[in-house]
């Protein structure tokens, strides 16, 4: 029988999820079907719904309140809405004994990741965050290499993002600190990574800096969006509704260095500002030799060095028992990828179909997701430490931000919350 799923939140995220769940069916999995959607704003809902339609070939329900859907019989909540609600509607749908996967960052603070955590565990229901940079089947590889030692035992990474210069990215609220601000909602994606690939993150040093107060959105002068402003092509329209200029409140750079249980270092750059050639490196050093990865959901080929040399044979050779898992191998084509050649739309519908099977799964069989409500709040605990770190002026640790001994840049984002 198909678990009964509702979508809140219909802009942008909801309609990337609803193409990654007609990914899902397509491929065969039809353990989720959707009945409900629900947004404050209904022209966003009926565009979702009606899109659902077309793609799905039925037509959700729009409701207007969470407390319908279980008439609906709704067992599930997907939660693609902005970050200050994330906790409110989670929170709000547990107590109807719904399981909730809920869109990164899993909340605004985290404050409130931990009441989400306590809200799921109370009603004894599933709570998972859809986290996708982990799911790609390079980044998967990546971690069975490291696993298999192949680079010996890691010494340090560095993993650098520069570009952006003065324009929007995406949207207004990407930029306002009490929507989310640019270095929680993309750093979150890192700050996983970094754990799902090094383990544990355990205390940071760091610099942050509102480089560019006031941000351009050229798109609302009629301007062409940049593929890359545009993911999957669902913003486009929107933005041309947003402000030609706004006054950003978020942070847009960070500095830092990061230190991992197992003595891992790190050099982290989050450059949402930068004006001069763009830059991407993640690379991981060890005691054999180096892995060089590439921009996260590209499908480009990882790149081994060993005493120096390139390696020039098949990655997969090193780690003979490596498989992706059934849903990623069918939507990807194959069980033992070394790169794969999609373009970003398709391959953001593949990771979100992953995240929705991980989530029926989960709710199934009763064992925990990949990326549960704790590993969720680690990865917003994660961008919490590097910005409380800059305030103080001293190292800041995972475990002060987790147990809210160090919650500074926080209060105030924290008394701004419903409850």
């Amino acid at each position: 029988m198909s678990i009964r799923l509702a979508i809140i939140g219909c802009g942008g995220m909801g309609h990337r999820h609803l193409r990654g769940l007609a990914r899902l069916q397509q491929a065969g999995w039809r353990d989720l079907e959707l009945v409900a959607v629900c947004d404050q704003h209904r022209p966003h809902a009926e565009s979702l719904a009606a899109e659902a339609a077309a793609t799905l070939g039925r037509a959700p329900q729009i409701v207007a309140d969470l407390a319908d859907l279980p008439a609906l019989g709704v067992v599930a909540v997907d939660i693609t809405t902005t970050p200050p609600a994330h906790h409110t509607l989670a929170c709000a749908a547990f107590a109807l004994g719904l399981h909730v996967m809920v869109e990164k960052p899993m909340a605004l603070t985290v404050r409130a990741c931990q009441t989400m955590q306590r809200a799921a565990a109370a009603a004894g229901r599933v709570l998972s965050v859809a986290e996708n940079y982990r799911r790609d089947p390079i980044n998967r590889l990546a971690r069975a290499l490291l696993a298999a030692g192949v680079i010996g035992q890691p010494r340090f990474v560095i993993h650098h993002t520069v570009g952006g210069g003065d324009e929007m990215l995406i949207s207004v609220w990407r930029h306002q600190k009490d929507q989310s601000g640019i270095l929680l909602d993309v750093g979150v994606h890192y700050t996983d990574m970094l754990e799902y690939l090094l383990g544990p993150i355990e205390r940071c040093y760091a610099q942050v800096r509102l480089h560019e107060p006031i941000r351009r959105n050229p798109a609302a002068s009629g301007a062409a969006v940049a593929a890359g402003n545009d993911p999957a092509g669902v913003y486009g329209a929107r933005q041309r509704q947003m402000p030609a200029s706004f006054r950003a409140t978020a942070e847009d750079a960070l500095y830092a260095t990061v230190c991992f249980a197992d003595g891992t270092v790190g050099q982290l750059i989050e450059d949402h500002a930068g004006h001069g050639a763009p830059l991407w490196s993640r690379q991981i050093h060890g005691s054999r030799g180096s892995l060089d990865m590439p921009v996260d959901r590209t499908g480009v080929p990882l790149q081994l060095t060993i005493a120096g040399q390139p390696y020039t044979g098949s990655l997969l050779e090193l780690v003979p028992e490596f498989q992706l898992d059934p849903v990623s191998a069918a939507l990807f084509g194959g069980a033992r990828l070394e790169h794969y050649q999609l373009d970003f739309a398709a391959t953001d519908q593949r990771l979100l179909a992953v995240e929705y099977a991980d989530f029926a799964a989960a709710i199934s069989s009763g064992r925990a997701p990949e990326v549960d409500g704790a590993q969720g709040a680690r990865a917003v605990a994660g961008v919490y430490a590097l910005l409380e770190s800059a305030l103080l002026d001293r190292p800041v640790s995972i475990a002060e931000v987790l147990a809210g001994q160090v919650a500074t840049y926080q209060q105030p984002l924290d008394a701004s919350l419903a409850d």
